[in-house]
């Protein structure tokens, strides 16, 4: 063991799901820490802080834990360049950063602890997460010593503070949503700034690279916390007083695009509400505000994190509505497949799949659609289609993932009633009128008028048949409707029913 380190009493930072320098609450307390060791030290200029608590960053990457949790190729390939760049930008601050390869979280607490023995880390700074295995994982490094402080900053509230009267949380987003901006209003969201320099710069680190088995590059996005910012003042700017009306049509450029670089932490849910609280100071306390609908957004995703914690099950895949336990999923391989695929001969269905297997990313109207079809007009298991796209997004959030599929399942918190299933003819029609988005992601079909361009891909089902895959051709190749909305609809409606309230 290194004496000098063991005596120094220096400070760790580990990035996770906060992969950026500004509203970096634990970041910030771990510089504001060594500054305060060094000032009781006695350790004020650049050659005091040369010998005095210094700080490290590091990152810990586990290739067989993000295999078991699915994460999506395209998704680690942004999270690395991420990385890459957070070391460029620390050397500035002159805090080193160092890349750690474990196979799987159960490695870590053991080698923290030694790690923080043999550097001389007194304390190790990171932000909380709400996942299941990750609160393990950190119960797990506290029970072995090592001096972890977590922040809360997931969320703009934390988890646990948004209540009702019982005490308890929310199981309807509405009433949440409504104390939620109760508390908010009674909150300075005032975004922290990048932490000053905490030692002289340190040359520029090497080019590091993650140990995965497949790549997928993420380069249709641009990379940075600039670029992230950009983004969002261009939407506050531009788009946010349309979004009510133009979020829900997938052919417009009518929504923020910055759920890749929340979901990694790239930008903080408070640098994103303080920054539509500029522009729309009223947003939290007036209705008819054109910041609310984007407002509301947030707020549901701090609801499905705020859940993820309240319910730790919901990590495990379980149905939060139990009764859902009983429903009898056909799980037909080959038509989920087709699903995958975009072969489902429902144009807007399968448009917004191949948008998902092209740029790791889909619309949030598709996301419903896509799901609502799977879970309602073939009923295969939610479960199924929420490991697909956490598989292939590269905004993979489990919170907002999970929640979403069982709301459109019919068997998650405030989900849609089971009988509500999505007509993704009418869906079609409405959402992408001309066909544009439709025809950009299913270019054979250009030719097709626009009436049958919304309509499945029928051939005439004999009456006695099964609702099964047709592989008969047609004259574009687009394969044949997989099954027939009506009949599916009242197959849902029986095989859904056990979710009837009683």
């Amino acid at each position: 063991m290194n004496q000098h380190a063991q005596a120094q009493q220096h400070a760790l930072m580990w990035f996770r799901q906060d992969l950026r320098l500004n509203d970096n609450q634990a970041l910030s307390a771990a510089c504001d820490w060594v500054r305060e060791q060094n000032s009781i030290h006695g350790s004020g200029g650049n050659d005091d802080l040369r010998q005095g608590a210094k700080l490290k960053a590091i990152f810990i990457a586990t290739p067989k834990q993000w295999q078991r949790h699915d994460v999506a190729p395209i998704q680690l390939d942004f999270i690395e360049r991420h990385v890459n760049l957070l070391a460029l930008e620390l050397a500035d601050l002159g805090i080193e950063f160092e890349l750690i390869e474990l196979d799987t979280f159960d490695e870590i607490p053991y080698f923290l602890s030694i790690y923080c023995q043999e550097n001389g880390i007194a304390r190790v700074f990171a932000g909380s997460e709400p996942e299941i295995n990750e609160q393990r994982r950190d119960n797990a490094c506290l029970k072995v010593g090592v001096p972890l402080l977590l922040t809360n900053e997931h969320c703009l509230l934390a988890p646990g503070s948004v209540l009702n009267l019982s005490g308890d949380m929310y199981r309807v987003f509405t009433p949440f949503s409504r104390k939620w901006r109760e508390i908010a209003c009674q909150r300075a969201i005032i975004p922290l700034s990048k932490p000053s320099p905490v030692s002289t710069p340190i040359p520029d680190p090497s080019q590091f690279r993650f140990i995965r088995s497949n790549h997928c590059s993420s380069e249709h996005w641009a990379a940075g916390e600039v670029a992230a910012r950009e983004m969002l003042t261009s939407f506050i700017e531009q788009k946010v007083q349309d979004y009510k009306q133009d979020r829900d049509y997938p052919a417009l450029d009518g929504t923020s695009s910055i759920s890749p670089y929340l979901a990694i932490g790239v930008l903080s849910p408070r640098q994103c509400i303080a920054a539509l609280l500029e522009r729309y100071p009223e947003a939290l306390v007036d209705d008819t505000s054109q910041g609310r609908a984007w407002l509301n957004e947030l707020v549901w995703r701090e609801f499905y994190r705020h859940l993820l914690v309240a319910f730790p099950e919901l990590s495990m895949s379980r149905n939060f509505n139990r009764l859902a336990d009983n429903i009898r999923w056909r799980n037909d391989e080959t038509e989920f497949r087709a699903w995958c695929e975009g072969k489902t001969g429902y144009p807007i269905v399968d448009a917004a799949m191949r948008q998902l297997n092209q740029i790791g990313w889909m619309h949030n109207r598709l996301r419903m659609v896509v799901a609502s079809f799977l879970t309602k007009h073939l009923l295969i298991d939610w479960r199924w289609g929420e490991r697909y796209f956490r598989q292939h997004l590269i905004d993979g959030d489990l919170a907002a993932n999970n929640g979403g599929w069982q709301w459109s399942a019919g068997c998650g918190c405030d989900a849609q009633p089971y009988f509500r299933i999505f007509n993704p003819i009418n869906q079609s029609e409405k959402f992408d009128p001309d066909g544009s988005f439709i025809r950009h992601y299913l270019p054979e079909l250009a030719s097709w008028g626009i009436k049958r361009l919304h309509q499945p891909n029928l051939l005439p089902f004999h009456k006695n048949s099964e609702l099964s895959l047709f592989d008969m051709p047609t004259e574009s190749d687009y394969p044949v409707a997989i099954v027939e909305h009506s009949k599916a609809r009242e197959r849902a409606l029986e095989v859904l029913g056990v979710l009837k309230k009683a």
